[in-house]
């Protein structure tokens, strides 16, 4: 019989966010153009953590967070013609976008002011909080529901649904690839797909981090060459060599923005897609005088983009760096608070589904 309702693990507060509670929840109603997945797994991002932990502001709680979801089509409504019943497919951080505004009609629908979030958000004249993939399903418009190559492995593939397309997006969309020199701050989570989709592309890549910490497996993903800022003037041998930086990082701390700027060549281009918690750096004029580089920020990617990413990650056989947690409360427990730690290498995936939601 199919579900009225979902079935999700919801944290209650920002107080309790180690603490699960599986629970029935009503998905918004279903309309021509939706599709319901039925989860097989389901990526835990950072964004999962600042969400429960209260990082980013006040939430509509109870909340069941993730937005790297893998599953099977199970429903589609009767104007789809992207997606067919039974296919495996993925849905990401987003799961609409009004389709008609000029963002939307230019590839840049993630970008569009009616977007709705997959978790926390308000769906369009309902009072209904979208719930995420820590749940047996997700209901989410067509347009951002996607096919995943049959090359790739469901929990490897999860988390490039967030996390590779952050990266993914600002590497394309800023000329990554042969002849370009392309720097990523921070090995975390996103980090890491930078290295693997900046490779993919052609393009030379280091990766700059606060110690050699995690020098060695930058080397086993590829990277060219690796930049520790904890050694003395680590920036000078580099200046101006770069032309594309994306600075994947978590914390602001410590960050002295002007001694990365000084890594961009003439107009190079600076763009950040992590989002700290806290106030952030402050920027100068005399930052980027020097070379005249110019600082932007990316949020997630297109459609278009999405089934790129997932092509080039078949075609070239890119596999994440994924360790894989059965879901349950204990798990989840775990895992967030592990997450919280930076206690990964370098994504979560959550899996075994089936033995805890009932089809």
């Amino acid at each position: 019989m199919y579900p009225e309702s979902f079935t999700g693990y919801q944290v209650d507060s920002s107080e309790t966010w180690t603490t699960f509670h599986k629970r029935e929840f009503q998905p918004k109603p279903f309309e021509d153009y939706d599709v319901d997945v039925e989860i097989q797994a389901c990526g835990i991002c950072g964004s999962d953590i600042h969400t429960i932990t209260g990082g980013w502001g006040p939430k509509n709680f109870p909340l069941c967070v993730g937005h790297e979801v893998v599953g099977k089509a199970i429903r589609v409504g009767p104007k789809v013609t992207l997606i067919k019943q039974g296919q495996r497919v993925g849905v990401g951080a987003q799961v609409f976008s009004c389709l008609d505004c000029r963002q939307c009609k230019n590839d840049n629908e993630t970008y569009c002011r009616h977007q709705v979030d997959t978790y926390g958000a308000k769906w369009p004249e309902t009072e209904i909080i979208s719930q995420g993939g820590y749940a047996s399903h997700i209901r989410a418009h067509e347009h951002w529901v996607f096919p995943i190559p049959d090359a790739l492995k469901t929990s490897q593939v999860a988390p490039m649904l967030c996390a590779g397309l952050t990266a993914y997006s600002p590497l394309v969309r800023n000329g990554a690839g042969k002849g370009k020199k392309v720097g990523i701050v921070g090995l975390g989570g996103i980090g890491h797909f930078g290295v693997l989709f900046a490779k993919a592309l052609g393009a030379e890549t280091w990766v700059i981090s606060r110690s050699h910490a995690k020098e060695a497996d930058s080397l086993k993903m590829g990277a060219d060459g690796f930049i520790a800022t904890e050694d003395k003037d680590w920036n000078e041998a580099h200046r101006m060599t770069f032309d594309l930086i994306v600075n994947t990082a978590n914390s602001s701390d410590g960050f002295d923005l002007g001694k990365y700027l000084s890594l961009l060549d003439v107009h190079g281009k600076w763009i950040s897609v992590g989002l700290p918690e806290g106030s952030g750096q402050e920027v100068k004029s005399n930052m980027f005088m020097e070379n005249g580089c110019l600082i932007g920020a990316s949020h997630l990617g297109s459609r278009k983009e999405v089934l790129a990413m997932l092509q080039l990650a078949a075609d070239k056989g890119i596999e994440s760096w994924v360790e894989e947690i059965p879901i349950s409360e204990k798990g989840l427990a775990d895992a967030v608070t592990r997450m919280k730690n930076n206690d990964v290498r370098y994504r979560f995936t959550l899996t075994g589904y089936d033995k805890v939601f009932s089809s």
